[in-house]
Order: structure tokens, then C-alpha cells, then sequence
């Protein structure tokens, strides 16, 4: 993942301290996926797209905070790691990366690891909300029910607080222009507007939210920017990470089909974050997109296939009941047939593996016709090994290549034949059993049988 500065460079601050415990799981909360990738490096791409030229991120102690420090320094190598050794609040937690904001970044971004779907965009455009003594740019959204959630109260199209639902008003419980969490401030006031923050309040906490009264107090402002619901939507249990799940497809579904790619169903069709669909490509129903795969132009994805780390060029066709896994290179206008499973090999152009198929560790040359049921006896328990398959070979169904081994250009390979040595180009290979019939014993076998 790499950090572009689009803008004025900033610090990004990625709280991800919170307990999770509602997870109900082992794994760190922002550690769970969402469209095949941790909400924490949603987060952190984000940061990074919104040129944050440099991160911080803010873990809890123990095991749960090393892995989460772990996981974003192999994402940003130079990513600041900081821990909140107390939970005392937002404010306090920012706070925890204070080596960080002493530095004056020119802005610092406050974002949070169980907010998937926010878009650098929308970062972006908080940011920009910054400056002329604005030193506070909070992001809200519009709710269909605001319990539970922090208040925006605005006055003169200026934002003079963020009122936690304990400590709100009747009055003020009514507003449904409510808080994201994530916020923006100008770096020349952030440290000092963060050291204002105190705890007076219903749960003695350091609330984040806080600086927006505290800007005024000195003669700075703040303001609201307004975002979709959905886009700020937080992950606090399995409900809510299914439910970040079903908004993120929706949304690159949408993103696919606006590109030039027809998903026959969408619903039915599941894509990971970086799957990258060409022009004119066909989905049809119940398609599963793991990480890494790349489609050209003019593909046909069949029903109920499953693709994974592969690549696929132009005008080929795949599936009914494929399964790609990674590695898996199919070369344009190769066809990949109902029941057939290709692994760490290239299928190259115009080759067809078309039924009930395992191909692994291999290369299938141009041309060449896999038959039905053909496997590439690839492993020996210990290692791997590779077959070579030339181009216009024609290998007969219900063939086993016990690899290491190579199938010269042109060559044909019997039907029910067990291949442990090279075949020649345009030769002819058998290694079956000798056919042997006997004479009416299906006969006698029957009526000695019956008689018993």
C-alpha cells in the first residue's frame, strides 16, 4: 500500500484501540474483512489515498494491539505504531500518538478502523472544509434514527458543538444531523485543541468531540460536512460487519457495471475489493470473486464459478462450475469447462479444458484439447512438480500425467492412459492395461450366483 500526497501533506490517525468484544471472536476487530479485506487496511488505504503522508495508528496493549500493529506496518512499513495502555476516550486516544502531532503536520485526519466503507473522497473533502481559522471540519451524516449517536449543533452554518446522547438535551436528542466520529483539524491547532479536552462530563471520558466547543471558546471555528449514511456506517458486531458487507458489494457491483461489465444478477454475485472486470464481460449468476483476479474484455463467467488470485484475458470463456485458484493464468479464448479446476498453470490461447478436469502446476500449450476427467498428478506428498503440455496437443479423457513430465506440440495421448515419461511432439502415446475377454463368464458368473 503506498501513501500519495494529493494535497498538502497530513497525518493520518487510525484509532483502532477499541475492545470489540462484541465480535465474539479471537481476531482483533479490525482485523475482520470486508469485501476480502481487513477493515484496518480499508482504513489506512483510505488515509493514504487522502494524502496523509504519514500514519498513525492507535492499538490497545497485549496480543490483540500486536497484531493490529503487525498487520499495518505490513501495509505502511512506515506507519507510526502507538498504544492507549488506558481507554479513557477518543481524545485520549489521539492523544496517544502525541510524538506524531508534535511534528505540526499541516492537518491531521481522525478516522477509525471499523469504518470500512468511508472513501478517500469524502476524506478528502473534509480536509478541504480546512482553513481562514476553521480549525475543525467534523464529518456527520443524516439519521434515520439518531439514538445512541453524538449531535450536531449547528448555528449560522457554523458547528458550535457534538453532544454525546447521554448528555443531550430533550431538545437536542431531536436533532438527526448526528456525528461519524471521523474529523479533520488544522494542524497549527490540533495538539493544543486536544490538550484542552477534559472529562467533565456523564462518563468521565475524554471525548474527541469536544474540540469543536473548545474551538470556539479560542476564536476558531468549526463546521459540519454531511456524508451518506451508508458510507459511515461502523462495525461493532457480526449483524453490523454482515451488513458493511452487503452496503460494500453494492457498491462494487455498481462500480462494475458502470465500468462496462453485465452482471446478469448482481445480487448473486460476490466481488472482492480488488477485483478489476474489462469491458463487455458477462457474469452470470452465483459468481464468487476471492482477492486478486483480473478479467479482460469480452469474458464469459459462467454460473457458480469461483475464481481466486487468477487471471483471465480476453474472449475466454469459464465455467458453468469453475473453480480458478491462484496462479491460475487463462489465455484469451481458452475455455475452462463445467467441473474443471486449474491451479498455479496457464491455460494458453485457444486451449480448451472443458470437463471434469484438474489442472495444476502446469502449462496447457496453445490449442491443445484437455479431455474429460484428465488430471496432472502433480504432488508426491513432498514437492510439487510441473507438466509441460505442448501446443495442439490432444490428451484423451480419463488421463493421468504424472508430472514431472511433458507432452510434446501435436502429440495424442489415449483415452484412460497413466503417463509417467515424455511423449514426443506428434507422437502417439498409450499406457493402459492389454484388453483381455473371456468368453461367456459374465454368463456362468451370473447362474453360479443364482444357484448359491
Amino acid at each position: 500500500m503506498t501513501v500519495e500526497t494529493t494535497q498538502r501533506p497530513c497525518l493520518g490517525v487510525l484509532l483502532a484501540a477499541g475492545e470489540g468484544t462484541r465480535m465474539k471472536s479471537s481476531l482483533p476487530k479490525p482485523l475482520h474483512e470486508v469485501a476480502g479485506r481487513a477493515m484496518l487496511a480499508h482504513g489506512l488505504a483510505a488515509l493514504a489515498e487522502a494524502g496523509c503522508g504519514r500514519i498513525a495508528v492507535v492499538v490497545g496493549p497485549g496480543p490483540g494491539g500486536e497484531a493490529l500493529a503487525k498487520a499495518a506496518l505490513a501495509l505502511i512499513p512506515a506507519a507510526g505504531i502507538f498504544v492507549q495502555s488506558e481507554r479513557r476516550g477518543t481524545a485520549h486516544a489521539v492523544l496517544a500518538a502525541r510524538a506524531a502531532l508534535a511534528a505540526a503536520p499541516d492537518d491531521v485526519i481522525v478516522h477509525y478502523a471499523d469504518t470500512p466503507l468511508l472513501s478517500a473522497a469524502t476524506l478528502r473533502r473534509l480536509r478541504a472544509g480546512l482553513g481562514d481559522r476553521v480549525a475543525v471540519s467534523a464529518l456527520g451524516f443524516e439519521a434515520a434514527d439518531p439514538t445512541g449517536y453524538g449531535r450536531f449543533i449547528e448555528r449560522d452554518g457554523r458547528l458550535v458543538a457534538i453532544r454525546e446522547q447521554k448528555d443531550a438535551s430533550a431538545a437536542e436528542r431531536a436533532i438527526r444531523r448526528c456525528n461519524a466520529g471521523t474529523l479533520a483539524l488544522a494542524g497549527a491547532y490540533a495538539l493544543a485543541l486536544l490538550d484542552a479536552v477534559g472529562d467533565d462530563n456523564a462518563a468521565r471520558e475524554f471525548y474527541l468531540t469536544d474540540v469543536v466547543e473548545i474551538a470556539g471558546r479560542q476564536g476558531l471555528a468549526a463546521i459540519a460536512h454531511i456524508a451518506a449514511e451508508v458510507e459511515v456506517m461502523g462495525v461493532n458486531d457480526r449483524v453490523q460487519l454482515a451488513a458493511a458487507e452487503a452496503a460494500m458489494q453494492r457498491m462494487l457491483r455498481e462500480r462494475a457495471m458502470r465500468a462496462g461489465a453485465t452482471l446478469i444478477a448482481p445480487d448473486t454475485v460476490f466481488l472482492n475489493y480488488d477485483t478489476a472486470l474489462g469491458r463487455d464481460v458477462i457474469v452470470e449468476p452465483h459468481v464468487v470473486f476471492g482477492r486478486g483476479v483480473s478479467v479482460g474484455d469480452g469474458v464469459v463467467i459462467r454460473a457458480f464459478s469461483h475464481l481466486e488470485g487468477a487471471r483471465v484475458a480476453s474472449s475466454a470463456l469459464i465455467g458453468p462450475f469453475t473453480r480458478l485458484r491462484p496462479g491460475a493464468e487463462i489465455e484469451g479464448k481458452a475455455h475452462i469447462g463445467n467441473f474443471v479446476e486449474i491451479k498455479a498453470a496457464r491455460v494458453e490461447a485457444g486451449a480448451k479444458v472443458n470437463h471434469l478436469s484438474y489442472i495444476g502446476d502446469a502449462r496447457v500449450g496453445a490449442g491443445a484439447n484437455i479431455g474429460a476427467g484428465t488430471i496432472t498428478c502433480n504432488y508426491d506428498g513432498f514437492a510439487k512438480h510441473r507438466t509441460d503440455i505442448g501446443a495442439g496437443a490432444f490428451i484423451g479423457s480419463n488421463t493421468a500425467l504424472v508430472a514431472p513430465v511433458a507432452i510434446g506440440d501435436g502429440a495424442i495421448v489415449g483415452a484412460g492412459s497413466v503417463v509417467t515419461k515424455d511423449v514426443a511432439a506428434d507422437a502417439l502415446a498409450l499406457a493402459r492395461g492389454q484388453q483381455a475377454e473371456k468368453p461367456n463368464w459374465a454368463r456362468t458368473f451370473r447362474e453360479a450366483h443364482k444357484k448359491g
